[in-house]
């Protein structure tokens, strides 16, 4: 019986310790590129995260990544600024239509003809209307001339005669017969000329041909727009405001082309509505504008003499959030960023004035931003 006991204990002995020192051996893991993927990835909490709040942690290695630069907000007194819809027109005094007067075949000029987009000097011949009529009306022109020419054959052999009688024959006689002479030989070179005459299209102002309309050999009528020149640094803007009180108080004005804020004179505002609209025009001058076309559509940023209490943040700061909100990243923290919902007004169309949601002092994401947005 005593025999039995011990040999149970000494199995027993044996598990407890195979148990053991299975469990006190390390963890046996797959190679690199054999594992299976089921085990999830810690996350690192040095990275940039977003917060259960709202707010975004950003280490200060990610925002120089990131390229990350703020604005410190300051308050001031800022005109309160609309934004109109606005229209670019050529300028009078810097453009102007190239028209043919008559109707005909169009032939190319010395350099033949121009294209759109092509310098052209004042003055310059751009194209020729070769003048073109009724059937009738070259027979009736033809046949006219055809007597002119034969009545100045008479009148010159009269001449000649009277010349040799020049002792016999009063003086009068042979004036009148001279002047009978020229006078249907100017007549037979001015119907002569209106049989093959051409009218010259000249450029009248130096500029950019801004549209062509016609090829070589096409006719066109009368008054028929052939050319349009525009000086591109030397534009016009107009826009048009429902309000017509806001004539009246025009302090300023400015137009955005890409990240380029271009200001705009004022000229003065229309006293007849179009489309129930009155317009307003604006004189541009920068080479910044050539990178704009007649008739393209611009917001025209009009600030008044009204002024608000707001702070002026770069346009390029304002994000959306999820809930169509306009939203401002803001620097609370060396490397924590905090959403913030505000309102705002246009001020120049580079800058916005924050009315509401953000305070003096505060720095503000401006490059980068968008970046910041994404984090999740």
């Amino acid at each position: 019986m005593s025999k039995k006991k011990t040999s149970f204990n000494r199995s027993g002995l044996a598990l407890a310790a195979t148990l053991l020192m299975a469990l006190s051996a390390p963890l046996v893991q797959a190679g690199p590129g054999h594992d299976h993927g089921d085990a999830p990835a810690a996350p690192s909490a040095n990275g940039p995260q977003r917060l259960p709040d709202g707010s975004v942690f950003l280490p200060k290695p990610a925002q120089r990544q990131l390229g990350l630069r703020t604005w410190m907000a300051e308050s001031s007194a800022l005109p309160r600024t609309l934004e109109l819809s606005g229209t670019v027109v050529m300028d009078p005094n810097a453009g102007g239509l190239v028209q043919a007067l008559v109707a005909g075949r169009i032939e190319p000029g010395p350099r033949g003809l121009p294209q759109a987009g092509q310098a052209v000097r004042k003055g310059e011949v751009l194209a020729y209307v070769r003048a073109a009529g009724a059937p009738i009306e070259l027979a009736n022109q033809a046949a006219q001339l055809a007597e002119l020419r034969a009545a100045r054959s008479l009148a010159d052999k009269r001449l000649a005669r009277l010349r040799e009688l020049a002792d016999t024959v009063p003086r009068r006689e042979i004036e009148a017969a001279e002047s009978e002479a020229a006078s249907l030989a100017e007549r037979a070179a001015a119907v002569a000329g209106g049989l093959s005459s051409r009218e010259a299209l000249v450029a009248p102002v130096a500029g950019v041909i801004a549209s062509a309309n016609v090829v070589s050999g096409q006719v066109v009528d009368a008054r028929e727009r052939v050319f349009e020149i525009v000086d591109p640094q030397r534009l016009r803007i107009e826009a048009l405001a429902y309000d017509s009180a806001l004539a009246l108080d025009v302090g300023a004005a400015a137009l955005t082309v890409g990240e380029q804020r271009v200001p705009l004179s004022f000229i003065g505002a229309a006293r007849s509505l179009r489309e129930q609209a009155l317009p307003l025009s604006f004189r541009a001058e920068s080479a910044a504008l050539a990178g704009l076309a007649l008739g393209q559509p611009v917001r025209v940023f009009v600030q008044t003499r009204t002024r608000i209490t707001a702070l002026a943040v770069p346009a390029a700061a304002l994000l959306k959030n999820p809930a169509n909100q306009n939203i401002l990243w803001v620097k609370t923290a060396p490397e924590r960023f905090e959403p913030r919902v505000v309102t705002v007004q246009p001020l120049d169309g580079v800058q916005l004035a924050v009315t509401s949601g953000l305070q003096a002092g505060e720095r503000v994401a401006v490059q980068g931003a968008t970046l910041i947005n994404q984090i999740r």
